[in-house]
Order: C-alpha cells, then structure tokens, then sequence
C-alpha cells in the first residue's frame, strides 16, 4: 500500500436522523484515532517460570479520538457543541484512507477554543467509545 495523505482521516458527525447523515468535521488539521485493550491478569502460583498469563478476550476495549484545526463555524462545529453541551453520546464515523472506516458511538469529553492575538480561533477535542464500534 502506498503511503497515505494524514488529511485524509476523517472525523464525521452523525445528525441522529434515520437514515443518518455524517458530516465531516470541517477544519481539522490534525486527527488521532487509538484503540485500547486493557488486559486481565491470571498469572499465579502455577504460571511456568512465573510469566504473566493474561486472559483471552477479556478485559476492556475503548477507543479515543481526538482533532484539532481551525474553528470555521460551521454545520459541524454546530453539532460538535451541541452534542458536548447535551452530554450526548453520539454516532461518528472515522475515515482511514485505503483501510476502511470505524463506526460507532462517541461521547465528546473536551471541548476547546484557542484564540491567539495573532493568530486564526483554533479547535480541538477529545472523544471517548461509548459503546461497541464496527469496523467496514
């Protein structure tokens, strides 16, 4: 595979409609998507040699998401704060260039607007799994 342009990973927004609509989150420079498995310990008295023994499948899958660009107020940014300020825990979709796109629900848990004197209004945030996601 070819190496891949980082603009083109994708946040998008869900509108909750049914068929639901994904708006890309407009502005974006950078985008972190990360999965997480934590692990559950079995080792004891037994283990051979003492080596950790860790349980399969279990333990806890999660994923975070986090992007920050320019603010440009628009129909995403829109939804982005009212799906903070609702506490809402929303659909997203997240493009990954010639790998596939991750679905599932997302509750924002950081919203942030940074206004340097001499510079553009710029955005971040943080988005945590809420649930299970599916991957296409």
């Amino acid at each position: 595979m070819a190496a891949q342009r980082g603009k083109d990973l994708l946040i998008k927004i869900g509108d909750g409609g049914s068929p639901e609509i994904f708006t890309t989150v407009a502005g974006l420079r950078a985008t972190t998507l990360a999965f997480n498995a934590q692990a559950v310990d079995t080792t004891n008295a037994d283990s051979t040699d003492q080596w950790r023994e860790l349980l399969a499948g279990g333990g806890v899958k999660s994923a975070t998401l986090s992007g920050s660009g320019v603010f440009r107020d628009a129909a995403s940014d829109t939804a982005l704060r009212t799906a903070f300020f609702n506490a809402a825990c929303g659909n997203y979709q997240i493009v990954i260039p010639s790998f596939g796109t991750v679905q599932g629900p997302f509750k924002i848990t950081s919203l942030q607007y940074d206004g340097p004197y001499d510079g553009e209004l710029k955005i971040s945030l943080s988005l945590a799994s809420a649930g299970a996601l599916s991957f296409s």
